[in-house]
């Protein structure tokens, strides 16, 4: 007979569980915290102060912070950073001291210069890639090629060279791009590529060797720029690989070279990554192993990027104060 079995595991004695006052125990939330309802006539200030101060929102206050302290602040571009159109949000940027040069993708570049050519970007990829269209678009690959050739010629950048290229055009969109600002305001930006990657690299006119040693040159100015960064802010906005990378490599030059000429002090920075997805290349080679600080924010870039805008200007407002 199994009922005169005993229970193999009896269970926990629940009296033995002893309940605490509400009051005294330490909490995560506070009702002071919470969101205020602003009216829609308010000021962008009352919108700021008026969100829920936890987790995302502090981060995108915190990297605020840190970029209107910081003397110098580098922005590392995705494609999909420019192609949803905040190229003009960041050259405001750039005009209020808050962005101190450009780290680009190959498909940042391409995007910013179309829309500077065309007004236009971001073609069809499924539909072309069937039809034979997809990428070819022979002013951009014109555009590309020039431009790498005139940076080895002029021994020039390859991000400024095609800033260079684009205003000899003279696009009728040139306020809206990035190289356009930054070539007429003496605004380095570096452009990074992987060979292959880029619709441009299909293009008769490519030169790989020239492309390389132009993408090349812009790696050894990313790390001149990093070396400058001390107590800086770099932010890495919508790429999830290239960028990452190619940040991490700059940095380890300029800790080698620092350690083999007695100069042991490692960069200080304060790291940002803005994606919609957070990715482990962005998460471990931006905000982790190089920064003293990380902030990680996600989000879509078309609303991300102009709250941290705003959140830039009202913190160095609240500094000035």
């Amino acid at each position: 007979m199994t009922a005169d079995r005993p229970d193999p595991q009896p269970p926990f004695d629940a009296g033995r569980f002893r309940p605490a006052p509400l009051g005294g125990r330490g909490h995560l939330v506070e009702t002071e915290r919470f969101a205020g309802a602003v009216d829609p006539r308010q000021s962008a200030a009352e919108f700021l102060a008026s969100l829920p101060d936890f987790l995302g929102v502090r981060n995108l206050k915190g990297l605020a912070q840190a970029v209107a302290r910081a003397p110098r602040t580098l922005w590392g571009l995705g494609g999909h950073v420019v192609k949803v159109g905040l190229g003009p949000l960041l050259n405001d940027l750039a005009s209020r001291g808050f962005a101190h040069g450009f780290v680009m993708n190959g498909a940042a570049a391409i995007h910013d210069s179309e829309v500077a050519l065309q007004g236009s970007t971001s073609e069809d990829v499924g539909g072309g890639l069937f039809e034979g269209t997809y990428g070819t678009a022979d002013e951009t690959g014109t555009l590309f090629a020039a431009a790498a050739e005139r940076a080895g010629r002029e021994g020039i950048g390859f991000g400024t060279a095609l800033g260079r290229e684009l205003l000899d055009r003279d696009p009728p969109n040139k306020e809206l791009s990035v190289l356009c600002h930054a070539a007429q305001h003496d605004i380095p930006v570096t452009v990074h590529v992987a060979i292959g990657t880029d619709t441009v690299h299909m293009h008769p006119a490519c030169d790989g060797a020239a492309l390389g040693a132009a993408t090349h040159g812009d790696f050894l100015r990313l790390a001149a720029l990093v070396e400058g960064l001390d107590d800086g802010v770099y932010i890495n906005v919508g790429s999830a690989v290239i960028l990452p990378e190619v940040f991490l490599k700059a940095v380890a030059m300029v800790h080698n070279a620092r350690a083999h000429e007695g100069e042991a002090a490692t960069l200080r920075l304060t790291t940002g990554n803005l994606d919609m997805l957070r990715h482990y290349r962005p998460r471990v080679n931006v905000l982790e192993r190089p920064a003293q600080q990380g902030y990680d924010i996600a989000g879509q870039h078309e609303y991300v990027l102009p709250l941290l805008r705003l959140a830039i200007l009202e913190a160095a407002v609240d500094i000035e104060a």
